[in-house]
């Protein structure tokens, strides 16, 4: 797949896996909440669209990647696919969903208020927003694709402004999961030790994204090649939904409107 990076992460490229299965973990949990019109904010390649298109009446996925977007309309002709601008939503009406997905997507919207403004005014009343996105407090290093992330107060404090009920949960995972997350971040630090000058925090973002790459790409495989690599050896199955998370990589955010 042309397009896959360390940002558009793949099924396909091995290093890829343990953090391809911890973003389909959520639309496995999401297949079971979800009915009637479901709305995916960011579908990017569609990772979990065909999980969501069987638990649903009918699918809408937007995301900025047009090439993606074509071939996933090409895929599902039943279903509607296009662009968008995010975070407007200016095609679609006031309450028509019953349901909106967004899973690692926010962290990428410089202007998250109106993103979730956006969400409630397409969900019908008592509809449900979906929502994952990094704990930054067990980020590496800083990411360049990243507009900002969230700690778990910051988040729900967010969410709360424009949802009147919120059910605050986290993607865990199991000990192989952790050894894997142990793993990488001690792999990461000894790369981190080079940048002296601290250059990932005091250069502007665009100048960070290929060096981001590079780094991460090596990074991932040279975990994959390892002695007794996880790498390969986890599953979605091996992540669950937790109750505190603030204990965990990811959250798993569902609100009301």
């Amino acid at each position: 797949m042309a397009y896959a990076t360390t940002e558009i992460t793949s099924a396909e490229i091995p290093s890829d896996n343990p953090v391809h299965q911890r973003l389909y973990f959520p639309y496995e949990e999401a297949a079971k909440i979800i009915h009637g019109r479901v709305l995916e904010l960011g579908c990017g390649w569609g990772r979990g669209v065909e999980k969501l298109i069987g638990a649903c009446d009918h699918f809408t996925g937007l995301d900025k990647n047009e090439p993606l977007i074509r071939a996933l309309q090409e895929k599902y002709p039943d279903h509607y696919f296009n662009t968008v601008d995010l975070p407007y939503l200016n095609e679609l009406g006031d309450n028509t969903f019953d349901f909106v997905v967004t899973f690692q997507v926010i962290e990428h919207i410089r202007d998250d208020h109106t993103f979730l403004q956006e969400a409630h005014r397409v969900l019908k009343p008592g509809g449900k927003i979906l929502l994952t996105t990094v704990n930054k407090d067990f980020s590496l290093s800083r990411n360049p694709w990243h507009i900002r992330e969230y700690r778990t107060e910051e988040l729900k404090n967010l969410m709360k402004k424009y949802f009147r009920e919120l059910d605050a949960k986290g993607v865990g995972g199991n000990e192989k999961v952790w050894a894997y997350y142990e793993q990488n971040k001690a792999s990461v630090r000894k790369i981190m030790r080079w940048d002296i000058l601290d250059l990932q925090h005091r250069l502007p973002a665009w100048m960070l994204r290929v060096p981001y790459e590079l780094l991460n790409r090596f990074n991932r495989n040279k975990l994959l090649a390892e002695p007794g690599s996880l790498a390969a050896a986890i599953n979605w199955d091996d992540h669950y939904l937790s109750k505190e998370p603030e204990k965990c990589i990811d959250y798993f955010f569902v609100a009301t409107k």
